[in-house]
């Protein structure tokens, strides 16, 4: 099979399409014809050498594939040949077929389309394991998402909205306008505001009961600082960096505050899999619905790789980057 392939670590140009072994799947795993992939950061710190995929998983890029079953193994029960399906993967994705246990496996609705599918696992699930399932967010609570017109970030100001959240976003200016369509109350521009500042003006000091973080050390200070009493901040990356050269610890005694770090590619797939069965239970008839629904920016032939790296890294995207297969 054709898949995508790295001629070493490095930028964008080490990518290539290229040969290998089609996968061998196991008896309760499924094999899919990739019809469509996506691009997450994952990829390009992968790419870059600073991520490699869990012990034992494909070291082809790709955390998320929607397409067609077309072998199953024997212990297999509620999937078929012909099924159209989404899958939550540790690797493997961009490529022309993927192995996947069938616990990461969702069938997709006949109300959306394949390449709707293929930018739903990845962002839906962090977005809902980070904001109700490590946060504990409660229905109408205030909260804030950074990097709002991200994948994740356009994922989880869906999901918040939908369970009757007021939602506070950051972006760069051009990208204010996506999340207010998303169902953000309150969008500010972090290249020209103290977002902290703007929070507890719009909060009236109160603060938010959650912040979804991805920067880190450059944010820290600030999302102390706008949490409520009782509040939580996830963080879901470190893309700004990871060195705190000082830090007051007493708010966080002070106001009761909870800080947690969440991952998703290295969780079993037990944890996998009752992640997948609680969002669906909660959320997969709001995409049938319509009601929520995967904002995609572009979508690429996958010969076009190098080019979606590009994009990415140069923060263009509003929402997800999906990669045609086929």
């Amino acid at each position: 099979m054709k898949a995508v392939l790295q001629s070493e670590f490095g930028g964008s140009e080490t990518l290539y399409i290229g040969e290998t072994a089609i996968p061998i799947i196991t008896e309760n795993e499924v094999l899919i014809k990739v019809h469509y992939s996506a691009l997450n950061r994952a990829d390009i710190l992968q790419r870059q050498g600073k991520y490699p995929p869990p012990t034992g998983e494909s070291t082809i890029l790709g955390l998320e594939a929607s397409g067609v079953i077309t072998s199953i193994g024997e212990s297999v029960n509620n999937l078929t040949i012909g099924d159209r399906v989404m899958a939550l993967l540790a690797g493997g994705g961009q490529a022309e077929y993927v192995a996947v246990d069938q616990r990461l496996v969702i069938k997709v609705p006949d109300e959306i389309s394949l390449e709707q599918a293929a930018a739903i696992p990845e962002v839906f699930l962090t977005a809902y394991q980070a904001l109700f399932w490590e946060a504990r967010t409660a229905n109408e609570s205030t909260v804030l998402i950074h990097a709002g017109a991200s994948g994740v970030g356009t994922a989880a100001i869906q999901l918040a909205n939908a369970r009757g959240c007021t939602v506070i976003t950051t972006s760069s200016q051009g990208k204010l306008a996506t999340c207010k369509q998303l169902g953000s109350t309150l969008a500010i521009n972090y290249q020209e505001h103290e977002f902290s500042e703007a929070v507890n003006l719009f909060t009236k000091g109160v603060g938010v009961n959650t912040v979804i973080d991805f920067i880190g050390a450059p944010y820290f200070k600030q999302n102390i600082e706008c949490l409520s009493i009782d509040g939580t901040l996830i963080m879901v990356s470190v893309m700004g960096g990871v060195k705190l050269p000082d830090v007051n610890l007493y708010p966080i005694l002070a106001k009761r505050l909870s800080i947690k770090g969440t991952t998703l590619r290295s969780r079993s797939i037990v944890y996998k899999q009752e992640l997948i069965q609680s969002f669906s239970n909660d959320f997969l008839s709001d995409i049938k619905s319509g009601k929520i629904a995967p904002l995609i920016d572009s979508t690429y032939n996958w010969h076009e790789i190098k080019e979606a790296h590009n994009y990415m890294e140069a923060n263009k995207n509003k929402g997800k980057i999906v990669l045609k297969i086929i």
